[in-house]
């Protein structure tokens, strides 16, 4: 474990780097770059200080893994909630003076760590993440990256910056660590369906956020209710599309390795009884060479109707990509090209694992290629494309979300610092 006025394994040294960082005011800060040649080296044993930032459900389920991996010491925890980080902190066994409040709160771990774990609502992602990299900080960032394509582009420039600086920043999508899915795209790249005709996507499930109806009702009286309920919130989410098909959508956006050209669709929150997030959305986003992709999503009651989950098929000229998340991905062909795949049901852990351990490796061996940035990126967009066409009720253009300027407000007045 790093400790104050020692140098840790990226080099910081923790006193210094508190002299020279914070400045007066409650969230002004400054922040010192890290040369290149003053990060020490280490080895695969090497354990890496981590801090958790959004001490939540996940959060707190994700920092236990990080911590059975058996590299990491979880040495510091931030959320707006003191509830949260001492249910965190505590099963965690960090200190009291490291567990950190307020919206501004997660500033303060970054000069006691090495890494940092951003498990926050997905509003808070963009400068969360620029400060830790800024802050010279390793970062594992959940999905979705952002809400709006500003904070994309924010995600992206922190992505390149942190591979500057000689830093990981790893997206954990659980589905691009999972060996079917890998072996099974590769051979669709390498030409197993043919030429691409069409596609289909879907993510049906029921509503994930009913335990916070009740407080999203009290919102009105106490705004800190509204964070809590955070998934019931469009602009702190980026609504269902961005914040949970996002799964269902990079599938999409990784089968066909490149933008899409426009999208166009519709959707509505037709059961759901509170919030201001949509509960459903029907698109079609076209592709080049002439190929669409129907996309369908609900968190409503389906009685029982199938398919449901996160599944994705793609039809070509000689075959069938068949994918559900936790079920069975396969390649229905002729000959070479068939291949049977396999099910991987605790893919939502195991991915986790997964990222988690490629995470601590890129760190130890100095692998700062960051690989999973541009095309999470680029899944995120996509999100935010369909979405957009969605809400406007129009045709919308890649082109024009790539350069939108339009940048969510939370309005978070009331909230402390």
């Amino acid at each position: 474990m790093a400790e104050c006025g020692k140098t840790s394994i990226t080099g910081k040294s923790r006193e210094q780097i508190t002299r020279r960082r914070f400045i007066a005011g409650a969230t002004a800060l400054s922040f010192t770059v890290i040369k290149p040649e003053l990060v020490r080296g280490y080895d695969a044993s090497s354990k890496v200080d981590l801090g958790i930032i959004g001490c939540g459900g996940r959060g707190t389920w994700i920092a236990e893994l990080f911590k059975q991996h058996g590299g990491y010491n979880v040495v510091a925890v931030a959320d707006y909630f003191q509830d949260r980080v001492d249910g965190c902190g505590g099963k965690l066994g960090v200190d009291n003076a490291r567990r950190y409040t307020g919206l501004s709160g997660y500033r303060k771990l970054l000069d006691k760590v090495d890494a940092v774990a951003i498990e926050s609502p997905p509003y808070f992602h963009p400068q969360q993440a620029a400060d830790a990299v800024d802050a010279g900080c390793h970062v594992y960032v959940a999905k979705p990256l952002a809400v709006d394509a500003p904070g994309c582009r924010s995600i992206g420039d922190s992505g390149k910056k942190a591979t500057a600086k000689k830093l990981c920043f790893l997206v954990d999508f659980q589905t691009r660590a999972d060996k079917f899915y890998m072996e099974a795209l590769k051979r669709v790249h390498d030409g197993a369906l043919g030429r691409f005709a069409f596609g289909e996507s879907i993510y049906h499930a029921g509503c994930p956020f009913g335990r916070m109806y009740k407080t999203w009702r009290d919102a009105p009286k106490n705004p800190e209710n509204r964070l809590r309920a955070w998934g019931l919130d469009r602009i702190l989410s980026g609504d269902i599309i961005t914040e949970q098909n996002i799964h269902t959508l990079d599938v999409m956006s990784w089968i066909m390795n490149q933008e899409p050209i426009w999208a166009v669709g519709t959707g509505g929150r037709t059961v759901r009884p509170v919030g201001t997030c949509w509960d459903h959305f029907a698109l079609l986003f076209e592709y080049p060479n002439n190929v669409g992709i129907t996309f369908s999503s609900r968190q409503i009651e389906g009685h029982g109707t199938q398919p449901s989950g996160i599944r994705n098929r793609m039809f070509g000229a000689k075959g069938v990509l068949e994918t559900e998340y936790g079920g069975q991905v396969l390649i229905r062909a002729k000959g070479e090209d068939f291949y049977r795949g396999g099910k991987s049901p605790g893919i939502f852990k195991e991915g986790a694992v997964v990222n988690i351990a490629t995470f601590h490796k890129n760190i130890t061996s100095k692998n700062f290629d960051n690989p999973t940035v541009a095309p999470s990126v680029r899944s995120n967009l996509v999100t935010i494309l369909g979405r957009t066409a969605a809400y406007e009720g129009r045709k919308v253009t890649w082109k024009e979300i790539i350069k939108s300027k339009k940048k969510l407000d939370a309005n978070l007045k009331g909230l402390k610092a």
